[in-house]
């Protein structure tokens, strides 16, 4: 049985961002954070990601959080929250990291990007595009 500590606590859209992270963000804390947490959602092919719909532990040091499933941009991630679920028929549920991505991979287009993140403030300087749609962060999961 898996502990809690192991399993990483990821809000929808999160699944896009952490392939197209590349070091830059908000602040150092949140840098630091989120390089950590997607060094192990790239690197483990068995971890797991509790799905949430609320803030999780990439938010955790965001600046923009203003409590427990409060973000200052809540109009925005939960719209992006919402067309990743509906691409991927989502619930609140853990999953293996890499099944969602390659479902990601599977399902995802350029158009279908540009309607989810096309108002992201990272969209267009992140590699999310190019790498989801490569498969670059897919692992052989047996």
């Amino acid at each position: 049985m898996e502990s809690e500590k192991e399993i990483i606590k990821l809000r929808p859209h999160h699944l896009l961002c952490t392939q197209g992270y590349s070091g830059k963000g908000y602040d150092e804390k949140f840098v630091l954070n989120m390089t950590y947490m997607t060094a192990r959602m790239r690197e483990d092919p068995e971890l797991k990601v509790q799905i949430v719909f609320s803030t999780d532990d990439l938010c955790r040091f965001c600046p923009r959080k203003r409590g427990e499933g409060i973000c200052v941009d809540d109009d925005k991630v939960l719209a992006f929250d919402a067309g990743v679920v509906k691409l991927l028929e989502l619930e609140e549920k853990t999953y293996s990291y890499q099944e969602l991505i390659r479902a990601v991979h599977e399902k995802m287009t350029s158009e279908k990007m540009r309607e989810i993140c096309g108002c992201c403030e990272w969209f267009h300087m992140s590699a999310c595009e190019k790498n989801i749609l490569s498969g670059k962060y897919l692992l052989n999961v047996k």
